[in-house]
């Protein structure tokens, strides 16, 4: 063997030996044992989850047990899944995609009762979001809400009430402002108009939405 060579062996012994010593190496080894315990996995562990679903480890969820995502689901970073502390549930179905900072509640506290917010009580409603949703970046979906198959919602839109399959949403609050090409056979009965919050029931929502 050569000198160089056996100079080149050592080398790489040392630095071999320097990553085995470096604390920095057992700190990112017990950070990854460790990792399913952090407050923002723990609750992935919860989640009705089906085949192929992909979400960012920046996504957070509150009531893990009341949220059902659908096969194919992918959950971009910084978006929050809030369901209800009681019954509010949140089912995404099938190859649904949401872009970033998404937020979805089923959740809401009142805020007219003459008492602080967070001593009023929460009204819960159950959000359904259908199969190959869109929810572009920034978009708020409040509780209640029934997005119909197939929308796409523009990015920054607050959704409250109910759409029709292959909607294109957009605005805060949301309204249908096109129509999406059906990327399936579907009968004519399936894209009847779901109707959207009365301007009653709007300006009750706003009394009672946070």
């Amino acid at each position: 063997m050569s000198k160089k060579n056996a100079m080149s062996r050592f080398r790489r012994f040392l630095r071999l030996l320097g990553a085995v010593i470096d604390p920095r190496a057992y700190l990112h080894m017990l950070r990854v044992m460790n990792f399913y315990n952090y407050s923002h996995v723990a609750p992935l562990r919860r989640i009705h989850r089906g085949r192929g679903v992909t979400i960012s480890p920046t996504a957070w969820f509150s009531e893990p047990e009341r949220i059902r995502l659908g096969d194919g689901v992918h959950v971009n970073g910084g978006c929050i899944l809030w369901a209800g502390p009681s019954t509010g549930a949140i089912i995404v179905g099938e190859n649904a995609l949401f872009g970033p900072n998404v937020m979805v509640t089923a959740a809401s506290y009142r805020f007219n009762d003459g008492q602080p917010v967070t001593d009023q009580e929460m009204e819960e409603r159950d959000v359904v979001i259908g199969r190959d949703v869109w929810l572009g970046s920034g978009v708020t979906v409040l509780a209640g809400s029934e997005i119909g198959d197939g929308c796409v919602v523009g990015a920054g839109s607050v959704v409250r009430g109910r759409f029709p399959p292959f909607s294109i949403i957009a605005g805060a609050p949301a309204r249908v402002v096109g129509q999406r090409r059906p990327p399936w056979p579907v009968k004519m009965a399936d894209l009847k108009v779901i109707e959207e919050p009365s301007e009653g029931g709007a300006a009750q929502d706003e009394r009672n939405t946070g």
